[in-house]
């Protein structure tokens, strides 16, 4: 089984790719076009330089090769959402070629590609024999990214997903909704001949789409049947793909040049663009560095960056287990509340530096740290620590078989986090549960 994957991005402009029409939300159906966008006679394009910028962003986090000139071409087809019968895209010469994203830093998936185009409009369809066209989305910047077939199951096809939303999110400062949403082509042949489902969204949908088509592949050759090369779309309500139309090869679009686009030479707009570490990268490196889990590294990553930032402060600082006993330890449990609360983390960080110099206690660093971050009173504080510890306290007390367990293992933990945590009634975070029982486990070996 071989999958393969085209996902559209579209980027985070103001305006769209070739005119100043906006690209926020519309009042209304075909509000938000003019004349270049719907391709009407005597209209001319002109090229938004901030969709190069993020052209060049994405293939430097996809490690390609970024092109020294690139320019446009003419894709022709007809399709009622293309209301100009051609979409300006990159044939010949996209911005990057020859890259490779690493899974989980290890597995290595081979980018073919990343080039940036004009979206179609938006097509929705009234009853079984008539579609409505929306023409908002048409001209939006996209950026689609091509990969090799390098996937090997639909899970496998998903997690990559995952993995490069987050990191091309971060790395562009990709909006987590609205319309300016990712979508996937997804290529996958059983056999020899392959078949694409067309604009996919969402992680789930993309395993779906996949796992359907795998077994309706399956099923037509070993009944003796061929696969037919061809595109298909997927119903969300009913799980599976329907025909659309025989797969088109390359030449059946009859690419042309852009006529009123010229050649751009990007060299030195590529080589002054620094891109920020993604996600992925900043996980790999710290679990490098610091000798901590990867699985923590990913945790730190995924709460905020700006945990991951004060993680490597503390340890730069300090060390790794200060960072490890402090950053993700109190100051990770109370961050979602120090977020709510508007608060600044410096304080945390502040206690923190205290303890190391001896002019504080465990516990009252710990509480100092909480009351930094939430805003409680030292009061109220230490009686919610008091009270979780007490619960922590009875069950070890009725139950010290667990303690020697955890000696062995420390997995037995969870058995008392989830006890905790039902007694609780969610009145503590699970990071807190999860510190109180282990400090309070670890006081006992």
């Amino acid at each position: 089984m071989k999958i393969g994957l085209e996902i559209h991005v579209q980027l985070p402009t103001r305006s769209k790719m070739f005119c100043s029409c906006p690209t926020t939300e519309a009042e209304g159906p075909n509000t938000h076009v003019c004349p270049v966008c719907l391709g009407m006679p005597g209209s001319r394009p002109v090229l938004n330089r901030k969709v190069l910028e993020y052209g060049i962003m994405l293939a430097k986090m996809l490690g390609c090769k970024v092109s020294d000139t690139t320019w446009f071409s003419r894709k022709t087809y007809f399709y009622p959402d293309m209301s100009k019968s051609v979409q300006i895209t990159q044939y010949d010469n996209p911005i990057g070629e020859g890259g490779v994203y690493y899974m989980d830093g290890k597995k290595p998936i081979r980018i073919t590609r990343i080039h940036v185009e004009e979206d179609p409009g938006k097509t929705k369809r009234v009853g079984d024999l008539s579609s409505l066209v929306d023409y908002n989305r048409s001209g939006i910047p996209l950026a689609e990214i091509v990969t090799e077939p390098d996937l090997k199951s639909p899970a496998e096809a998903r997690e990559f997903l995952k993995q490069l939303i987050e990191d091309i999110r971060h790395v562009i400062d990709l909006p987590g909704d609205g319309e300016r949403s990712i979508r996937c082509d997804c290529n996958i042949s059983v056999g020899t001949e392959r078949c694409e489902v067309k604009n996919v969204t969402g992680l789930k949908n993309v395993e779906r789409a996949l796992t359907f088509e795998v077994l309706r592949q399956t099923k037509i050759l070993r009944a003796g049947g061929r696969i037919e090369r061809e595109t298909r779309r997927f119903d969300e309500e009913r799980g599976v793909t329907i025909s659309v139309r025989k797969k088109e090869f390359e030449a059946d679009y009859g690419y042309i040049d852009e006529p009123d686009l010229g050649v751009y030479n990007i060299k030195d707009l590529a080589d002054g663009i620094r891109i920020k570490e993604s996600p992925q990268k900043m996980a790999l490196r710290m679990s490098t560095q610091y000798g901590i889990d990867q699985k923590m590294a990913k945790q730190l990553i995924a709460t905020s960056i700006g945990l991951a930032e004060i993680f490597e402060k503390v340890a730069g600082d300090h060390d790794a287990q200060t960072a490890i006993k402090w950053v993700a330890g109190p100051i990770s449990a109370n961050w979602k509340a120090m977020e709510s609360a508007g608060r600044d983390p410096a304080e945390a960080v502040a206690s923190i530096e205290r303890f190391v110099r001896g002019e504080i206690t465990d516990a009252e660093c710990s509480m100092e740290i909480k009351c930094a971050m939430t805003g409680q009173s030292a009061e109220a504080a230490k009686g919610a620590s008091e009270d979780l510890d007490k619960v922590v306290c009875a069950y070890l007390d009725e139950n010290p078989g667990v303690v020697e367990d955890y000696r062995k293992n420390e997995k037995a933990a969870n058995r008392v986090i989830g006890f905790v945590m039902k007694q609780s009634g969610g009145a503590h975070s699970s990071a807190e549960v999860l510190e109180a029982v282990k400090r309070n486990i670890e006081s006992r070996l």
